[in-house]
Protein backbone atom coordinates (compact mmCIF):
# COMPACT_ATOMS: atom_id res chain seq x y z
CA UNK A 1 0.00 0.00 0.00
CA UNK A 2 2.49 2.53 1.05
CA UNK A 3 4.32 1.86 -2.99
CA UNK A 4 1.05 3.30 -4.30
CA UNK A 5 0.16 6.54 -2.13
CA UNK A 6 2.00 9.55 -3.32
CA UNK A 7 4.43 11.09 -1.42
CA UNK A 8 3.88 14.67 -0.53
CA UNK A 9 5.88 17.56 1.29
CA UNK A 10 3.33 17.91 4.17
CA UNK A 11 1.25 15.66 5.80
CA UNK A 12 -1.34 17.34 8.70
CA UNK A 13 -2.89 15.53 11.13
CA UNK A 14 -5.36 17.48 13.35
CA UNK A 15 -8.00 19.58 14.03
CA UNK A 16 -10.73 21.14 11.89
CA UNK A 17 -13.91 23.40 12.56
CA UNK A 18 -16.45 24.79 10.50
CA UNK A 19 -15.86 28.98 11.84
CA UNK A 20 -19.48 31.68 12.02
CA UNK A 21 -17.59 34.92 12.07
CA UNK A 22 -19.50 37.66 13.39
CA UNK A 23 -17.71 40.81 13.12
CA UNK A 24 -19.25 43.62 15.87
CA UNK A 25 -18.35 46.99 15.99
CA UNK A 26 -17.42 46.57 19.69
CA UNK A 27 -16.84 43.84 21.78
CA UNK A 28 -20.86 43.65 23.87
CA UNK A 29 -21.11 44.24 27.57
CA UNK A 30 -23.07 41.68 29.80
CA UNK A 31 -27.04 42.08 29.38
CA UNK A 32 -27.14 44.73 26.16
CA UNK A 33 -27.86 44.02 22.35
CA UNK A 34 -25.52 45.25 19.77
CA UNK A 35 -25.76 44.86 15.89
CA UNK A 36 -22.92 43.13 14.11
CA UNK A 37 -21.51 44.59 11.05
CA UNK A 38 -21.50 41.06 8.74
CA UNK A 39 -21.02 37.30 9.21
CA UNK A 40 -20.04 34.65 7.15
CA UNK A 41 -19.39 30.55 7.71
CA UNK A 42 -15.70 29.46 6.64
CA UNK A 43 -14.06 25.78 7.17
CA UNK A 44 -11.10 26.22 9.20
CA UNK A 45 -8.93 24.31 12.56
CA UNK A 46 -5.72 24.46 13.08
CA UNK A 47 -4.41 21.77 11.34
CA UNK A 48 -6.63 21.78 8.44
CA UNK A 49 -6.49 25.88 7.81
CA UNK A 50 -2.46 25.31 7.79
CA UNK A 51 -2.60 22.47 5.27
CA UNK A 52 -4.97 24.39 2.58
CA UNK A 53 -2.31 27.39 2.72
CA UNK A 54 0.77 24.66 2.17
CA UNK A 55 -1.38 23.68 -0.53
CA UNK A 56 -2.26 27.26 -2.15
CA UNK A 57 1.13 28.28 -2.05
CA UNK A 58 2.41 25.23 -4.06
CA UNK A 59 2.98 22.67 -2.08
CA UNK A 60 1.48 18.80 -2.14
CA UNK A 61 -0.17 18.18 1.03
CA UNK A 62 -2.25 15.96 2.92
CA UNK A 63 -4.53 16.34 5.38
CA UNK A 64 -6.13 13.20 7.86
CA UNK A 65 -9.14 14.16 10.08
CA UNK A 66 -12.21 13.28 11.98
CA UNK A 67 -15.92 15.20 11.01
CA UNK A 68 -19.08 14.17 11.86
CA UNK A 69 -21.89 13.38 9.12
CA UNK A 70 -23.97 16.66 8.45
CA UNK A 71 -23.24 19.54 6.12
CA UNK A 72 -20.28 21.10 8.10
CA UNK A 73 -18.52 17.89 7.40
CA UNK A 74 -19.33 18.53 3.56
CA UNK A 75 -18.20 22.00 3.60
CA UNK A 76 -14.74 20.89 4.88
CA UNK A 77 -14.55 17.96 2.35
CA UNK A 78 -15.25 20.53 -0.47
CA UNK A 79 -12.46 23.07 0.66
CA UNK A 80 -9.37 20.61 0.82
CA UNK A 81 -10.62 19.26 -2.91
CA UNK A 82 -11.00 23.12 -3.85
CA UNK A 83 -7.59 23.79 -2.28
CA UNK A 84 -6.23 20.39 -3.81
CA UNK A 85 -5.31 18.92 -0.66
CA UNK A 86 -5.26 14.61 -0.32
CA UNK A 87 -8.08 14.36 2.55
CA UNK A 88 -8.63 11.73 4.45
CA UNK A 89 -11.28 11.38 6.56
CA UNK A 90 -12.78 9.52 9.43
CA UNK A 91 -16.56 10.10 9.95
CA UNK A 92 -18.21 9.96 13.21
CA UNK A 93 -21.81 8.83 12.12
CA UNK A 94 -25.09 10.61 14.00
CA UNK A 95 -22.41 13.57 15.18
CA UNK A 96 -21.84 17.13 14.34
CA UNK A 97 -18.56 18.39 13.23
CA UNK A 98 -17.18 20.90 14.81
CA UNK A 99 -18.19 24.21 15.18
CA UNK A 100 -17.22 27.71 16.45
CA UNK A 101 -18.75 31.26 16.54
CA UNK A 102 -16.06 33.61 16.36
CA UNK A 103 -16.69 37.39 17.42
CA UNK A 104 -14.43 39.77 15.89
CA UNK A 105 -14.18 43.60 17.91
CA UNK A 106 -13.64 45.48 14.76
CA UNK A 107 -11.43 48.18 16.37
CA UNK A 108 -8.61 46.13 16.96
CA UNK A 109 -8.93 42.70 15.19
CA UNK A 110 -9.23 40.54 18.54
CA UNK A 111 -11.43 37.94 18.62
CA UNK A 112 -13.23 35.53 21.03
CA UNK A 113 -14.27 32.29 20.23
CA UNK A 114 -17.56 29.97 21.18
CA UNK A 115 -16.43 26.56 20.09
CA UNK A 116 -18.69 22.90 20.78
CA UNK A 117 -17.11 19.65 20.12
CA UNK A 118 -18.85 16.64 20.05
CA UNK A 119 -16.58 13.80 22.13
CA UNK A 120 -16.97 11.33 19.21
CA UNK A 121 -14.78 13.38 17.31
CA UNK A 122 -11.44 12.59 18.92
CA UNK A 123 -9.16 10.97 16.36
CA UNK A 124 -7.40 7.62 18.07
CA UNK A 125 -4.18 5.93 16.79
CA UNK A 126 -6.52 3.05 15.18
CA UNK A 127 -8.17 5.57 13.13
CA UNK A 128 -5.26 6.99 11.43
CA UNK A 129 -3.07 4.58 8.92
CA UNK A 130 0.46 4.92 9.23
CA UNK A 131 1.46 5.61 5.34
CA UNK A 132 -0.80 8.94 5.34
CA UNK A 133 2.14 9.75 7.57
CA UNK A 134 5.09 8.28 6.42
CA UNK A 135 4.62 8.88 2.94
CA UNK A 136 5.11 12.66 3.56
CA UNK A 137 8.46 14.60 4.05
CA UNK A 138 7.23 17.02 6.79
CA UNK A 139 4.17 16.60 9.36
CA UNK A 140 2.17 18.74 11.47
CA UNK A 141 0.26 18.30 13.83
CA UNK A 142 -1.90 19.96 17.13
CA UNK A 143 -2.63 18.73 20.57
CA UNK A 144 -6.36 18.60 20.38
CA UNK A 145 -6.38 14.73 20.25
CA UNK A 146 -3.01 13.77 21.38
CA UNK A 147 -3.48 9.88 21.84
CA UNK A 148 -3.53 10.31 17.53
CA UNK A 149 -1.01 13.07 17.23
CA UNK A 150 1.40 10.81 19.30
CA UNK A 151 1.35 8.18 17.07
CA UNK A 152 1.50 10.54 14.11
CA UNK A 153 4.61 12.28 15.53
CA UNK A 154 6.26 8.48 16.46
CA UNK A 155 6.04 7.34 13.11
CA UNK A 156 7.40 10.16 11.86
CA UNK A 157 10.14 10.05 13.95
CA UNK A 158 10.70 6.51 12.83
CA UNK A 159 11.23 7.31 9.19
CA UNK A 160 13.01 10.56 9.93
CA UNK A 161 10.28 13.20 8.82
CA UNK A 162 10.27 16.34 10.90
CA UNK A 163 7.53 16.94 13.37
CA UNK A 164 6.50 20.76 13.91
CA UNK A 165 3.42 20.63 16.83
CA UNK A 166 0.96 24.02 17.07
CA UNK A 167 0.14 23.83 20.99
CA UNK A 168 -2.19 26.23 23.27
CA UNK A 169 -3.12 24.18 25.75
CA UNK A 170 -2.10 21.32 28.20
CA UNK A 171 -4.03 18.59 26.50
CA UNK A 172 -4.22 14.97 28.37
CA UNK A 173 -1.06 13.11 26.88
CA UNK A 174 0.55 16.06 25.40
CA UNK A 175 4.01 15.36 26.97
CA UNK A 176 4.12 11.98 24.99
CA UNK A 177 3.59 13.80 21.81
CA UNK A 178 5.98 16.69 22.71
CA UNK A 179 9.01 13.37 22.68
CA UNK A 180 8.90 13.39 19.23
CA UNK A 181 8.27 17.17 17.90
CA UNK A 182 11.37 18.41 16.09
CA UNK A 183 9.93 21.90 16.58
CA UNK A 184 7.12 23.15 19.12
CA UNK A 185 5.65 26.71 18.36
CA UNK A 186 3.40 27.36 20.60
CA UNK A 187 1.15 30.09 22.68
CA UNK A 188 2.73 32.53 24.53
CA UNK A 189 0.76 30.67 27.65
CA UNK A 190 2.37 27.17 27.24
CA UNK A 191 5.74 26.79 28.53
CA UNK A 192 4.78 28.28 31.72
CA UNK A 193 0.98 25.82 31.93
CA UNK A 194 3.87 22.79 31.39
CA UNK A 195 6.54 24.10 33.27
CA UNK A 196 5.97 26.27 35.55
CA UNK A 197 7.82 28.90 34.46
CA UNK A 198 6.15 32.05 33.65
CA UNK A 199 9.69 33.64 32.19
CA UNK A 200 10.19 32.57 28.25
CA UNK A 201 13.50 32.88 28.41
CA UNK A 202 13.64 30.08 31.27
CA UNK A 203 11.29 27.99 29.98
CA UNK A 204 11.78 27.68 26.00
CA UNK A 205 15.25 26.06 26.84
CA UNK A 206 13.72 24.01 29.96
CA UNK A 207 11.25 22.14 27.02
CA UNK A 208 14.35 22.55 24.81
CA UNK A 209 16.27 20.33 27.05
CA UNK A 210 13.43 18.29 28.32
CA UNK A 211 12.51 16.93 24.97
CA UNK A 212 15.35 17.24 22.94
CA UNK A 213 13.57 19.56 20.14
CA UNK A 214 15.51 21.53 17.27
CA UNK A 215 13.39 24.20 18.42
CA UNK A 216 11.12 25.77 21.27
CA UNK A 217 9.67 28.95 19.93
CA UNK A 218 6.15 31.18 21.38
CA UNK A 219 4.21 33.21 19.24
CA UNK A 220 3.39 36.56 20.96
CA UNK A 221 0.74 38.25 18.91
CA UNK A 222 1.33 41.81 17.83
CA UNK A 223 4.81 41.23 19.67
CA UNK A 224 5.95 38.69 17.40
CA UNK A 225 7.88 35.28 18.05
CA UNK A 226 10.55 34.22 20.49
CA UNK A 227 12.29 31.28 19.39
CA UNK A 228 15.37 28.98 21.38
CA UNK A 229 17.74 26.82 18.51
CA UNK A 230 19.86 25.18 21.83
CA UNK A 231 22.81 28.15 21.45
CA UNK A 232 20.42 31.44 21.29
CA UNK A 233 17.19 33.32 21.22
CA UNK A 234 16.11 34.62 18.22
CA UNK A 235 13.21 37.05 18.14
CA UNK A 236 11.57 38.94 15.62
CA UNK A 237 8.74 41.40 15.84
CA UNK A 238 5.34 41.64 14.14
CA UNK A 239 5.46 43.61 11.34
CA UNK A 240 2.97 47.14 12.12
CA UNK A 241 -0.34 46.76 10.58
CA UNK A 242 -3.96 48.38 11.40
CA UNK A 243 -5.69 44.58 12.18
CA UNK A 244 -8.99 43.26 10.90
CA UNK A 245 -9.83 40.11 12.12
CA UNK A 246 -6.68 37.94 13.70
CA UNK A 247 -9.19 34.23 13.31
CA UNK A 248 -6.29 32.19 11.89
CA UNK A 249 -3.16 34.57 11.54
CA UNK A 250 -1.77 31.68 14.11
CA UNK A 251 -2.58 28.62 11.75
CA UNK A 252 -1.08 30.56 8.95
CA UNK A 253 2.17 31.13 10.93
CA UNK A 254 2.60 27.21 11.99
CA UNK A 255 1.73 26.90 7.86
CA UNK A 256 4.58 29.17 6.76
CA UNK A 257 6.98 27.71 9.21
CA UNK A 258 6.68 24.47 7.92
CA UNK A 259 6.90 25.79 3.98
CA UNK A 260 10.00 27.75 5.24
CA UNK A 261 11.82 24.60 6.65
CA UNK A 262 10.90 22.42 3.51
CA UNK A 263 12.76 24.93 1.81
CA UNK A 264 15.71 24.48 4.38
CA UNK A 265 15.67 28.15 5.48
CA UNK A 266 17.25 28.80 8.66
CA UNK A 267 15.97 29.55 11.59
CA UNK A 268 16.30 33.84 11.01
CA UNK A 269 14.87 33.76 7.66
CA UNK A 270 12.33 31.22 8.95
CA UNK A 271 10.50 33.19 11.43
CA UNK A 272 10.39 36.67 9.39
CA UNK A 273 8.52 34.56 6.43
CA UNK A 274 6.26 32.98 8.72
CA UNK A 275 5.31 36.37 10.79
CA UNK A 276 4.62 38.02 7.02
CA UNK A 277 2.32 34.60 6.38
CA UNK A 278 0.74 35.31 9.53
CA UNK A 279 0.27 38.59 9.04
CA UNK A 280 -2.25 38.02 6.12
CA UNK A 281 -4.71 36.32 8.42
CA UNK A 282 -5.38 39.81 10.02
CA UNK A 283 -6.54 41.42 6.66
CA UNK A 284 -9.64 39.11 6.77
CA UNK A 285 -9.52 35.81 8.47
CA UNK A 286 -8.38 32.57 6.62
CA UNK A 287 -9.68 34.69 3.00
CA UNK A 288 -5.77 36.14 3.10
CA UNK A 289 -4.01 32.61 2.95
CA UNK A 290 -4.23 32.52 -0.71
CA UNK A 291 -1.72 35.21 -1.54
CA UNK A 292 0.99 35.28 -3.32
CA UNK A 293 4.53 34.20 -2.19
CA UNK A 294 6.37 36.01 -4.98
CA UNK A 295 6.55 39.33 -3.44
CA UNK A 296 7.37 37.89 0.02
CA UNK A 297 10.10 35.75 -1.25
CA UNK A 298 11.71 38.85 -2.72
CA UNK A 299 11.69 40.98 0.52
CA UNK A 300 13.65 38.07 2.83
CA UNK A 301 15.93 36.79 -0.09
CA UNK A 302 19.50 37.50 1.26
Amino acid sequence: MDGALTIVDIAGVGLNATDTIIRLPYFPSFNSKVEFRSSEVLPGGQVASAMVACSTWGLKARYVGKVGDDAFASLQRAEMEDAGVESHWIVAPDCHSQSSFILVDERNGERTVLWKRDPRLELFPSEIRREWVVRSKFLHVDGHDCSGAAAAARWAREASIPIIADLDNLYPGVEALLENVDYLISSREFPARLTGEPDLFVSLPMLFERFGSRVTAATLGEDGVLAWDGSKFRYSPAFGITPVDTTGAGDIFHAGFAYAKIQGWDLARTLEFSLRRGRTGVYGSRSARGDSLTHLHRRIDP
